[in-house]
């Protein structure tokens, strides 16, 4: 039995966790909720993100991210507003909500309506929002998950590029993209979906070394032995789409060739050692 929650601050809105939280990273806010926050008041008239008046902040699980709360005119009727986040907040809500993601997912598939999704694949799960007004900040607290079918397999195809290709095409996003991949310890190898046409990364982490290398299948060419560092303990690769697979081994060169000038190598190539350097993007694809 779920009990309710004695933490709450700020005025709540507990949402029923639907597609709307994974498709575009956002979610409507009800006409009552904007009142309840008096959010009218403050972003009636922000209709872009990039308008410096639009930033909010929201925290989950402890940690803090981007967000932001634009409106829509509607005609006669009260603009709605909608609730932005980074798209890194966007996936810790897939983990968390795994079975609601799924069926986001089925349901576009199947082009059935939320209504009938939910009666055929009936469960619930539920987000909490809470604002305050005075910080400009959404808090938001899982507070109730249903548990998945099979846990460890729907957490690993969340990253899977084969499922990120799925939810593009889904989504109509049709450029092309290159689809990344976090380091992975190398036990986890054989679980990877859809790693083909892949530029990957290899780590020895007890002997300080790095391998850059491509594939047309990750798997098979793991499974082969790497002279050059047989002993690696992590792996990372890129997808990318297949209108690069000709180009695949001259993007692999020039990686190689772009780490050589930042590590000492096998060639001499002079290189300008990076240890103790941090990245100054501030963006990163995830």
């Amino acid at each position: 039995m779920k009990l309710e929650r004695s933490d709450v601050e700020f005025p709540l809105w507990r949402k029923k966790v639907d597609k709307s939280l994974f498709e575009h990273n956002g979610t409507t806010i009800p006409a009552w909720a904007c009142r309840m926050w008096g959010l009218i008041e403050t972003f009636g008239v922000v209709s872009s993100k990039k308008d410096a008046r639009a930033k909010v902040i929201v925290t989950y699980d402890g940690k803090t991210y981007d967000g932001w709360v634009t409106t829509a005119k509607h005609g006669r009727r009260s603009p709605a507003l909608r609730l932005w986040y980074d798209e890194t907040l966007s996936l810790r809500l897939k983990y968390t909500f795994l079975m609601s993601y799924m069926r986001s997912l089925e349901q576009r598939l199947k082009g059935e309506s939320d209504i009938d999704i939910e009666k055929n694949i009936p469960f619930w799960e539920f987000l909490d929002i809470e604002y305050d007004r005075e910080s400009r900040r959404f808090y938001f607290v899982a507070y109730y998950r249903q548990e998945p079918s099979f846990p460890h397999l729907f957490d690993r195809l969340i990253e899977s590029p084969g499922l990120k290709k799925v939810a593009d095409e889904l989504e109509g996003k049709t450029a092309r993209r290159i689809y990344k991949q976090d380091w992975k310890p190398r036990g986890q190898l054989p679980f990877e979906i859809g790693a083909t046409n892949v530029l990957y990364f290899l780590l020895d982490s007890q002997r300080h070394l790095i391998y850059v290398g491509e594939a047309k299948d990750l798997l098979s060419r793991l499974n082969q032995p790497h002279s050059s560092i047989p002993h690696w303990d992590y792996f990372r690769y890129n997808v990318l789409p297949d209108q690069l697979a000709t180009f695949r081994v001259a993007l692999e060169r020039m990686l190689i060739r772009d780490l050589a000038g930042l590590f000492r190598n096998k060639k001499d190539v002079n290189n300008i050692p990076v240890d103790g350097f941090q990245l100054a993007n501030d963006k990163i694809d995830r």
